[in-house]
């Protein structure tokens, strides 16, 4: 069905928007690194270990909103991958996993500098995995808070972790 005010594709135009949109397979430099979606936002892994992750990204132009605060999806990004970092780094490579839930309360707008992400596993039943992170601005004031839930495939082996609440 053609939509009206559009015009017919060629076979040259759909080519190339194939190779725009997809599928595309994305060769990661190791487990525990930044996708390209990551590094366009700058992203920078300090620490991923033992289900704990640090990560910091920078305020760019190109992540503001008009009134010149940090973007809250950027914010929201920047926790996001700190929890997939940080659950990265108890599971085996290649563990397909995704985010299911977010929370996120947004407590001061971020102008300038580095935001600071640290992310720590709080639990986890099963096949989800639940996690909390805050978000500092330079001056050490949270800016964020944020918890996630995950889901692991049915096929991945988990490695034995142990958390506060953990109904294993």
């Amino acid at each position: 069905m053609e939509i009206p005010g559009q015009n017919a594709q060629t076979a040259e135009e759909k080519s190339r928007l194939e190779k725009i949109t997809g599928p595309h397979q994305i060769e990661m430099e190791s487990w525990i690194s930044c996708a390209p979606y990551e590094q366009l936002l700058h992203m920078k892994i300090v620490e991923a270990l033992d289900g704990k992750a640090i990560l910091t990204m920078p305020f760019m132009v190109d992540y503001a909103q008009g009134a010149g605060l940090m973007h809250g999806g950027a914010l929201i990004s920047l926790a996001d991958t700190a929890l997939v970092m940080a659950i990265k780094s108890i599971l085996p490579p290649y563990t397909h996993f995704a985010t299911t839930h977010v929370q996120a309360r947004y407590l001061k707008g971020v102008k300038q500098g580095i935001v600071t992400a640290q992310a720590k596993l709080t639990g986890r039943k099963d096949r989800v995995i639940i996690g909390e992170v805050s978000l500092y601005n330079d001056s050490e004031e949270q800016v964020l808070d944020f918890t996630a839930q995950f889901k692991i495939a049915r096929d991945a082996k988990l490695k034995q972790v142990t958390f506060a609440d953990d109904h294993n």
